[in-house]
């Protein structure tokens, strides 16, 4: 008799009516078995010879993985592995057998960070479980016992190579179905193979590759990923630039009915210094979803990533919004191509957005392009252009934009090649007038209006700013100063304490306690000089309210624009003496995302109005009288076409600072 076989449990050899019996409650330790794993005889081993417990089996399981064993079978015992989190290890294959199902135990994944299996710097790992199930509670993490995260992920794998994950369902996740990371800065994943695997209903995406190389995806389904955005199929989403997305290939994999995107590339936190990206997808398909293909890169020569992203035989069909959008990348940088692909039914509900977009963010300073569409195929319904683009930062140029596209509606078809005539024609190029910067360095600001009653500027401030937000603040020396803070979530996103910094007039960070979420956080300090207090916040994809009972406070930003949220209102700014001409760009967020604005002389006289602004508009005034400095204001309203959410302002030619009142806005000093 073999040693495998010399080992096997007596509850093994008798009958069946005994056997059933036995798998409907614990099975007992096996001690034998285990002592054969132990000394080296047994190099395969089964999980229930650490034991079964229909109610906790977390110790025999884990027992099972840290045996030693080079391969691991997890068998069916006729109900749940009901776990706690597990940790994986090295050199070794588990197979988890048909109709197996290892479940998270409910009740315990407390921690903003635990997930089902994880492996951290580990290497040649084999998770094989075709007809085998992994398995979480995604609407418990949504409950009051949990603290909101959306990092419970299924599998985490982080700095690990040689990894097969292999015929597996991993489903219900407080995070993603798999989640590739890191562990140890600068160490990549190497050589992670999903092969038949099915992602289905996580929390915030079925794949996410923050990091890797030598990355196959093949045959693999990422479906009904709701919860918490960003809600993809999969999502390559780097958070450094030292991580990579080298060799990353998905093969015959489909992206279904998730509330975001199907496949999506946030990759602006790669700069050129970083290694180049190179993923390619063949024969994939998206079916629904908000996006089929979502392309953000960074702008400029500096922050953008360069190597190639390509689609080859890919279907995207009945996306809510535009089927490929590829949004700020220059055209210098990586190379995106779509060969062969083929662009169904998108957008149909939404006939202002086309098919495919290209646009660019408010901040952003260089021209749009380096794409190729070969041979795309667009089925399309409605009586439209099958591409546009969205010049959020206005008179940037589309450059490199090559192909050809053909447009199949009502059972006629008509193939335009993309050269610069057709880009024209469809999407013409918009020029705005450039101001030079208003250099803030070394200015100090001042109240503009300063003999003006506490009672007529302070009080709590509605104007949320999004994302990275900064304020000023007049405070003067030794007199307390008092001022709140509110930090609020948007949407699902998680959110959690947000450092703040408060900056002195002559540069000096004063140390302050974190925020918290969604009610008034106070502050107060005694300023030990007289100026304008910088408070600078990074709320995330969230947004942050700063005022005070008693104090000037007022928006403000020394580079790019100030990010609105759903903020309607007059805002105040000052026009220096010497300034005679200064410029006022304001610009949605999409094609749904608009703003109405207004700007207002020093009277009140309404100058200029632009309704349901998208693209940016921008204002430009020349003064005829320069010889004083001026208050201005721009009145910012909902549109009358699609709604008021993310929106942007930018000054040009003048201090971008911004007050909701006359009284309370500060100027330049001299």
């Amino acid at each position: 008799m073999d040693s495998f076989h010399r080992f096997l449990p007596s509850v093994l050899v008798v009958s069946t009516l005994v056997v059933s019996a036995a798998l409907a409650d614990r099975m007992p330790v096996n001690q034998a078995a285990i002592d054969g794993v132990k000394s080296g005889e047994l190099n395969t081993a089964t999980a229930s010879w650490w034991g079964f417990d229909p109610e906790d089996s977390t110790e025999a399981l884990r027992s099972a993985i840290n045996s030693g064993a080079k391969k691991l079978t997890v068998d069916n015992m006729g109900s749940p592995w009901i776990v706690e989190p597990m940790q994986l290890a090295s050199n070794q294959e588990i197979l988890f057998q048909k109709g197996v199902v290892v479940q998270a135990k409910r009740g315990s994944f407390k921690g903003t960070g635990d997930c089902l299996f994880t492996a951290a710097v580990k290497e040649n790992i084999t998770l094989s479980g075709y007809g085998a199930t992994l398995r979480m509670w995604k609407e418990d993490y949504h409950t009051d016992a949990y603290q909101k995260a959306e990092w419970r992920h299924t599998l985490s794998v982080r700095s690990s190579k040689n990894v097969k994950v292999l015929g597996l369902t991993l489903a219900n996740s407080g995070g993603d179905g798999i989640y590739l990371g890191v562990s140890q800065k600068g160490v990549t994943n190497k050589g992670v193979h999903i092969k038949d695997v099915v992602c289905a209903d996580h929390n915030r995406q079925g794949i996410s590759v923050i990091t890797a190389e030598d990355l196959l995806i093949e045959d693999t389904i990422l479906k009904d990923t709701r919860g918490t955005a960003p809600q993809a199929g999969i999502d390559f989403e780097p958070n450094d630039p030292s991580e990579r997305l080298v060799n990353c290939v998905m093969r015959n994999c489909v992206s279904e009915n998730n509330a975001g995107d199907a496949y999506d590339f946030y990759i602006p936190t790669l700069h050129a210094s970083s290694a180049p990206v190179s993923i390619r997808l063949e024969n994939c398909r998206s079916v629904g979803g908000m996006r089929a293909v979502s392309i953000t890169t960074g702008n400029d020569p500096r922050t953008a990533v360069n190597g190639k992203i390509e689609f080859v035989n890919c279907r995207f069909e009945g996306s809510e919004h535009a089927g490929i959008v590829v949004n700020r990348k220059p055209a210098t940088g990586c190379e995106v191509q779509f060969a062969n692909c083929v662009v169904a039914d998108a957008a149909l509900k939404q006939p202002m957005q086309t098919p495919i977009l290209l646009g660019n963010a408010a901040n952003d300073t260089e021209d749009i392009g380096g794409v190729e569409f070969a041979d795309l195929v667009v089925v399309d319904p409605v009586d439209r252009n099958p591409m546009s683009y969205l010049d959020l930062a206005g008179g940037l140029a589309l450059v490199d934009v090559t192909g050809s596209v053909s447009v199949e509606r009502d059972g006629k078809r008509s193939t335009y090649t993309i050269d610069q005539k057709l880009i024209d024609q469809w999407m013409p190029h918009r020029t705005c007038k450039r101001f030079p910067r208003f250099v803030t360095e070394g200015v100090r600001f001042e109240p503009a209006f300063p003999d003006a009653n506490r009672e007529s500027f302070g009080g709590k401030s509605l104007a949320r700013q999004r994302v990275h937000s900064e304020y000023l603040l007049w405070a003067e020396k030794g007199k307390d100063a008092e001022f709140a803070v509110v930090v609020e979530p948007v949407g699902r996103n998680a959110v959690a304490p947000v450092p703040i910094v408060l900056v002195s007039p002559s540069g000096k960070e004063i140390p302050l306690s974190k925020t918290g979420i969604g009610s008034e956080t106070p502050y107060a300090f005694t300023p030990e000089e007289t100026g304008a207090y910088k408070v600078v916040l990074d709320p995330g994809s969230n947004t942050t309210r700063v005022y005070s009972i008693s104090h000037r406070v007022c928006e403000y930003s020394d580079s790019g624009s100030i990010h609105f949220l759903s903020t309607a209102g007059q805002f105040f700014f000052w026009v220096p003496a010497g300034v005679k001409e200064f410029g006022v760009k304001v610009s949605g967020d999409n094609v749904a995302e608009r703003v109405k604005a207004s700007l207002l002389d020093p009277t009140g006289k309404l100058l200029e109005e632009q309704d349901s602004i998208a693209q940016t508009h921008q204002f430009v005034v020349e003064r005829r009288d320069a010889s004083v400095g001026e208050g201005w204001s721009i009145k910012l309203e909902r549109p009358s076409q699609g709604v008021l959410e993310d929106y942007h302002v930018q000054l040009q030619g003048v201090a971008q600072v911004l007050s909701s009142t006359k009284e309370g806005l500060l100027k330049p000093g001299k």
